[in-house]
């Protein structure tokens, strides 16, 4: 039986993926609490140039570079990496696994906080919310403290645990049924419900009496905010993590394009929408309305952070308008969806090392790491009030993000792009089918292979200088203030102390000892890459010349459908 490795069965599948792995928690949480915490509409500013010389070039980067390793029939980093270097570096499949770090620790931590928005659609729908916020908000701040502390429970168990177990098993089911039928189904399902719940949101939003106020807030820019440089750093790192870059996300799932698929409109596309999400859903629903009800106490609320403003301060604000039950509902309805496209997204990375440089099959690639992401998971439900999340928020989601797109921007920038792509066809590094314009590099080739409309040429040197260069600044800058101070620990108190389990420990060691936990996981995803690529080991032998690209088709035809296109 001829062997395939898959593809996306439409463009409009791979476009809600990519979109649907951006569009998160980050759009309708993140982005109001940097807004509001930021000057409201002054924000707005430096954060539409960072998507523009940041962001849209950074996920076209990622996207050829996912196409480059779809061409060598892989998926992974650490297997890109050293197949662009022509396999003639030991260490670049090294350098690759920290790509592979950001979605291992996001999603010990995305997975519970992602059950918590389950947990609360679930308690706005029974209308348990509502009694909840008509006993103040006071009230609504003590009864989400107990729920995430796992103080509220059933029969003495957690219902925190409860909602967890539904989560996670749901992502993985998901996630079994591969990339066709599995991410892309759920993201064709998902997307569109998430889309309409907010539009319904916005057009609440909009008819409530005197909401002119929240949104001068939001979009009458105060200029003088622009000379903070805190502002300029806020908007680049919310754009960042936000389009799910530095990931291995996009990375992933553009190595699974069909050949001659337009990657570069099929790019911009899934950077719209994520865009039009952040900031017309979340721009216009939260902030406009946490100023109207909170007036003058917008930034205490914004101060709670992003939970506190989703999970306390939005059920609140709802809770006070007619019909609070139903909008408090189609809220967390909402984040649910954001949440379930995020999730699956973090989690396929991690599979396709299994199946791609490990040689599992999806049913032992799934079990793989759905044992690890447990594992790990509950480091973050015991030990959120230790600051575990915080941690692995601060690795995974800020600073490897960063560090892990600065390499990604200089590959493409000063290895593929000064290779010549003749030069790399006759190596066998670029198909022959790829068609190259004379003097082209092997970069741009990849980029342009397929695209209606090529990528207008002066768009190639903030490609290729003003991206990376903006990274190492960021990457920099970010590390000597506020980075610096959270690495050595320098701003935790000597005396603090943390309970863990049942016991208490030093803040301090408590924290070295959890980054010990994390360094090891690190050692041990070496461990597998120097097993993968060992002599005559799974990746070494590389890929049988029998797989192919699977046929063009639809995510949704059954598998006797698929069978009998193959056959013809």
């Amino acid at each position: 039986m001829e062997k395939n490795r898959e593809n996306w069965g439409s463009k409009i599948g791979v476009i809600l993926a990519v979109a649907g792995s951006a569009v998160g928690l980050g759009n309708f949480l993140r982005f109001p609490v940097q807004a509001a915490t930021n000057g409201g509409g002054a924000f707005i500013i430096p954060y539409l140039i960072a998507f523009v010389f940041l962001g849209i070039p950074l996920a076209w980067i990622e996207w050829t570079l996912g196409r480059y390793a779809g061409y060598h029939n892989y998926g992974t980093s650490p297997s890109t990496y050293h197949i662009i270097f022509q396999k003639k570096k030991p260490w670049a499949k090294y350098l690759g696994s920290l790509g592979l770090l950001p979605p291992i620790f996001i999603i010990f931590y995305y997975g519970f906080i992602q059950s918590w928005i389950l947990a609360f659609a679930f308690y706005s729908a029974t209308g348990t919310l509502m009694e909840v916020v008509a006993q103040g908000p006071e009230k609504m701040t003590e009864f989400f403290g107990n729920y995430i502390m796992l103080k509220t429970c059933v029969g003495g168990i957690p219902v925190a645990i409860i909602f967890f177990l539904v989560t996670f098993a749901a992502n993985m089911v998901v996630l079994s049924f591969g990339v066709r039928k599995g991410i892309e189904r759920a993201n064709k399902i998902c997307m569109p419900i998430l889309l309409i719940l907010g539009l319904v949101l916005v057009v609440r939003v909009l008819t409530l009496p005197g909401i002119g106020k929240g949104l001068a807030f939001m979009w009458n820019p105060d200029l003088s905010e622009l000379a903070s440089p805190k502002v300029w750093m806020a908007a680049a790192g919310q754009v960042f993590f936000t389009m799910s870059l530095g990931m291995a996300i996009i990375f992933c799932y553009a190595s699974y394009l069909k050949p001659k698929e337009d990657l570069v409109l099929s790019s911009l596309t899934a950077s719209a929408t994520n865009g039009f999400a952040e900031v017309i859903i979340g721009g216009t629903v939260v902030i406009p309305m946490a100023v109207l009800i909170a007036g003058a106490n917008i930034e205490e609320c914004a101060k709670l952070g992003t939970f506190g403003l989703g999970f306390q301060t939005m059920p609140y604000v709802f809770g006070t308008l007619p019909f609070g039950g139903i909008l408090q509902t189609v809220w967390f309805s909402m984040l649910f969806f954001a949440g379930i496209t995020s999730a699956i997204s973090i989690i396929q990375p991690l599979i396709s090392f299994c199946e791609d440089d490990l040689k599992f099959t999806r049913k032992k690639s799934v079990t793989t790491v759905s044992t690890i992401t447990f594992i790990g998971s509950l480091t973050a439900i015991f030990g959120l009030a230790a600051g575990t999340v915080d941690e692995l928020d601060f690795w995974g989601g800020t600073y490897l993000i960063v560090f892990v797109g600065m390499i990604q921007a200089v590959l493409f920038s000063f290895v593929l792009g000064r290779r010549k792509a003749k030069d790399a066809q006759a190596n066998g590094d670029l198909p022959a089918e790829v068609n190259v314009e004379p003097g082209e590099n092997e970069a741009f080739a990849t980029m342009n292979d397929g695209a209606q409309l090529k990528l207008p040429r002066f768009l190639r040197p903030i490609i290729m200088y003003v991206c990376p260069i903006y990274l190492i600044v960021l990457l920099v800058s970010f590390t000597a203030t506020d980075g610096l101070p959270f690495i050595t620990l320098s701003n935790v108190d000597p005396a603090a102390t943390v309970d863990f389990l049942g016991h208490t420990f030093s803040k301090v060691g408590f924290t070295w000892a959890f980054r010990g936990f994390l360094l090891l996981l690190f050692i041990l995803l070496n461990v597998a890459i120097a097993y993968a690529w060992r002599k005559g080991g799974p990746a070494e032998k590389g890929r049988s010349k029998d797989i192919k690209k699977m046929p063009l088709g639809n995510s949704d035809e059954t598998d006797s459908a698929a069978d009998a296109v193959k056959e013809n």
